[in-house]
């Protein structure tokens, strides 16, 4: 990745400082100047630096004048420019992963140096989630085009999802969707990211203290307590993620619900479902590699609710924007976690890009 950074006399301070992160981080840059603390006009740098980066010269960009805000207003004049004011780590994370912002903004005169570098390393190391916000970044560039936007119930409409972007979990699900991934490395992978999925799914177990003496002395701690897991896989790609949320938590009772989708109608049809005698007492996650158009989670969770629990998420791999709003509207008491929202479905009700289908590559079967 190659850099381009420019800044006025205000920025000019910070700018070396941004310089050595850059080169820390292994990064190529480009310094657009000004090179000295003589009084300059900050819309000359903004122009390099957003030239540079429409050209395809460099691939990002960092602008720095006194408070970062003139300097990245200008640089929005630029057709394809998103600049992000940042200010706080959060903004330099979700200018990133919300935005797909390719310049930054800072003040010399708000940010520390230390502040800066580390506001570049979580810009930098972030990844752009797609998805819903793939969708909003589009609008902006119909904006750039003169163009109107017409305000719809479908783009109105938050979807309720978390997307578990940690960098391992993005890193696998790029091996899981490799077509040359064969069974073995598949089933493994979904293994290992349903381990790490689950983190983020249980991060809200409630937890109540204990008195307990260390080799040191007594203490109150803390330990889990409440309701217990339940994990309830929808067959059959959905066993491929059991075995990775045991490793994390291996009390958890197992429950099974069975249904495939109509190849002609694309709709779900039960077969089977079993569930642990006290699944009303749990905490239940249902997991399926695939929410397509949602019709399995949706069907899966009315069987669960039917048996009276209450308290249910939906755990999955890849999620389609088609399959995550039917499922909201259904069940919008149900949070949704996903490793990755993709594009769309096709006409064939895949998810694009997605993986395929996730239980003839997990067992082999065509």
């Amino acid at each position: 990745m190659k850099i381009a950074i420019g800044c006025d006399h205000g920025g000019i301070v910070l700018k070396k400082a941004c310089i050595e992160k850059i080169t820390e981080l292994g990064y190529e840059y480009e310094d657009y100047g000004t090179y000295s603390e003589e009084r300059v006009d900050y819309p000359l740098y903004a122009q390099k630096v957003s030239e540079a980066i429409i050209s395809g010269k460099c691939d990002k960009g960092i602008l720095l004048c006194g408070t970062g805000i003139g300097i990245g207003i200008a640089a929005n004049k630029f057709k394809g420019i998103r600049c992000a004011h940042v200010t706080d780590a959060f903004c330099a994370k979700m200018a990133a992963e919300h935005n797909d912002a390719n310049i930054i903004s800072m003040g010399g005169r708000i940010t520390s140096e230390e502040e800066a570098k580390e506001y570049i390393g979580i810009f930098f190391g972030s990844r752009f989630a797609g998805g819903r916000h793939a969708e909003r970044v589009e609008m902006i560039k119909e904006i750039e085009k003169g163009k109107r936007l017409k305000e719809t119930k479908e783009n109105t409409e938050e979807m309720n999802i978390t997307v578990v972007n940690h960098p391992l979990i993005v890193h696998k699900v790029s091996l899981m969707r490799d077509k040359n991934t064969v069974p073995k490395d598949f089933r493994e992978l979904l293994k290992e990211i349903s381990l790490l999925m689950a983190y983020e799914v249980t991060r809200d177990l409630p937890l109540v203290d204990v008195e307990i003496e260390t080799p040191i002395c007594k203490c109150t701690s803390k330990t889990l307590g409440g309701r217990s897991i339940g994990v309830v896989p929808i067959l059959r790609a959905g066993l491929g993620m059991v075995d990775g949320v045991l490793e994390l938590v291996p009390t958890a009772k197992i429950g099974h619900i069975g249904c495939y989708r109509d190849p002609d109608t694309h709709m779900p049809v039960e077969y089977y479902c079993k569930l642990p005698v006290d699944a009303e007492e749990r905490t239940i996650i249902v997991v399926d590699p695939m929410l397509a158009t949602g019709g399995s989670a949706i069907m899966a969770i009315d069987f669960i609710k039917q048996r009276g629990v209450k308290d249910i998420k939906f755990m999955c791999l890849v999620a389609a924007p088609e399959g995550v709003k039917a499922l909201n509207k259904a069940h919008p008491d149900v949070p949704i976690y996903a490793a990755a929202l993709d594009e769309k479905l096709n006409d064939h009700a895949y998810i694009v890009p997605g993986l395929g289908d996730a239980g003839d590559r997990l067992f082999g079967t065509k």
